[in-house]
């Protein structure tokens, strides 16, 4: 079994050097399995000539496409540790997680050195900043060294430092060895039935676990492909899949909704992308799917839609719904692929199915711990290995697991305890509801009250005393939200997820 990103490299470029690996849509360029080899030598010269060593950190503040790609794997190759900064956040938490990742050199690209021209600008000159272009590659300051050599690597060698998106406070830097991003990628392979004939579309940011892993790391296990445009666009994702025979894509529920969005306003004409006959399964993560959105999505598309969950903590994949032509289950993400799972209560103690607790994870891909944050490493593994994902779960008869909320969103009303997803789920049952997320916020009475956001599909209208309607009538009375708010869009993280913890703040907002 091969426990290093650099084996799984070398094993492709040794087996089928000529195989293409990746092909980016807008230029048509192609990186072969050999090329990509090759780029991960050159990247480790270069950064020896720089004087950049084994477990020094390298950053990245770019956009998708050919060179993010070959940098992300080359650096990793090179036994440096990535660290890939989120391009949609403040600049306060750019600058803090720069300082804190000790990051030796940014790489980035023209578009977000002007956007945050504030944070680069004012970091010490030990940081070097690399110009660096999607189509042409890094502007290197120096001649690599005509000697260089790749260190020796093991399963335990740091690969990756990703930083949690922050919502409830600074963020966390998630520290991925080799192992654990190998396995990450073999997680993927093996739920989702992957061989060397399958060629995955990459629309999701490659600052982001699931991207990295799954879309990038699972095809580099199986020996397959991907496709990698710069961003994610409703009216080319279709044709693109058509264009260069894609087998699966992996995408947030966030995406869902605007494709079936866009399909309602425009059609679909699956014969007209040549019947899409390679296209085998799409995969959705990185939130939860309303299996009312699930449903559409199958139907309007004739796409099969593979559930799924991941956390950054875990190299992404720990469920995942069974492949076609086995049954998933609907508002689940599935059983456990290559990993532990359990549920427990507050004691610590196994639940019994069907009784609701914090979901927990062992395995390969789970984290060694926070960087230098050894109190957040010890609240949240356990001695065993065990992982707190923060997560309330059941488990039903079959194995299964449903997630009810995130702990610290449960909605506790006047001593009973509310999941959020509830109350999703309920709204996104209405045809005009294009997001939509329940939440918690303080009340004298209750402890706590149930309120709701939505944004509305474009052109499409209706109004809260009829969202507060449907609400009632699925939920009661008790569970439904005191004031539904409308907004134009919820705010979201990197990966599509809506951050339900940022609305109370917003609400009180709007409230003045």
């Amino acid at each position: 079994m091969m426990n290093t990103v650099r084996e799984l490299v070398e094993n492709n470029a040794a087996t089928q050097p000529d195989k293409a690996f990746l092909i980016a849509p807008e230029d048509g360029a192609v990186m072969s399995y050999a090329q990509l080899h090759q780029h991960a030598r050159d990247i480790t010269a270069r950064l020896d000539a720089l004087g950049v060593g084994k477990g020094e950190k390298v950053a990245f503040l770019l956009p998708n496409g050919y060179w993010t790609t070959a940098l992300l794997l080359g650096v990793i190759c090179s036994g440096r540790v990535i660290v890939p900064l989120n391009a949609v956040s403040g600049d306060s938490a750019l600058s803090y997680v720069i300082e804190h990742s000790e990051s030796r050199v940014i790489l980035v690209d023209d578009q977000f050195a002007e956007k945050f021209a504030a944070v680069l600008g004012a970091l010490p000159d030990s940081v070097l900043l690399i110009p660096t272009d999607v189509e042409r590659g890094a502007q290197w300051p120096c001649e690599a060294l005509d000697k260089a050599e790749m260190p020796a690597l093991t399963s335990d060698d740091d690969a990756i430092l990703m930083y949690t998106s922050g919502t409830t406070g600074r963020p966390k830097g998630v520290l991925l060895s080799q192992g654990n991003t190998a396995a990450g990628g073999r997680n993927t392979a093996v739920a989702h039935e992957l061989t060397a004939e399958d060629r995955a579309m990459c629309v999701l940011p490659l600052y982001h676990i699931n991207a990295q892993m799954v879309t990038v790391i699972g095809p580099l296990v199986s020996g397959g492909s991907l496709v990698m445009p710069r961003r994610f666009s409703t009216s080319t994702f279709w044709s693109m899949m058509a264009e260069h025979d894609c087998t699966w894509f992996s995408v947030v529920p966030t995406i869902i909704a605007y494709l079936l969005e866009q399909a309602e306003r425009e059609g679909f004409d699956r014969a007209a992308l040549g019947g899409l006959p390679k296209l085998r399964f799409g995969r959705s993560a990185s939130a939860p799917l309303a299996p009312e959105m699930h449903k559409a999505f199958e139907d309007v598309f004739g796409v099969p839609i593979v559930e799924t969950m991941g956390l950054t903590e875990t190299a992404a994949q720990i469920l995942a719904n069974p492949m076609p032509p086995a049954k998933p289950k609907y508002g689940s993400p599935g059983i456990a692929f290559g990993n532990e799972a359990k549920v427990i209560d507050e004691d610590g103690n196994e639940c019994p199915r069907g009784v609701s607790g914090e979901l927990m994870i062992r395995g390969a891909n789970v984290t060694k711990g926070y960087f230098k944050n050894p109190e957040a490493t010890e609240e949240a593994l356990e001695p065993d290995g065990w992982l707190h994902t923060g997560d309330l779960a059941l488990c039903d008869d079959d194995g299964f697991f449903f997630i009810t909320g995130r702990i610290k969103e449960l909605i506790i009303k006047g001593g009973e305890n509310i999941a959020p997803r509830e109350i999703d789920e309920a709204l996104y049952e209405h045809p005009a509801v294009l997001e939509a997320a329940g939440f918690g916020m303080p009340d004298t009475r209750y402890g706590q009250e149930v309120m709701a956001c939505v944004a509305l599909k474009p052109g499409a209208a209706c109004s809260e005393n009829e969202l507060a309607a449907l609400l009632e009538s699925r939920l009661g009375a008790f569970k439904s939200p005191k004031r539904i708010f409308f907004m134009v869009g919820l705010p979201k993280g990197p990966s599509g997820k809506i951050q339900r913890l940022k609305l109370p703040d917003l609400v009180q907002q709007q409230l003045g």
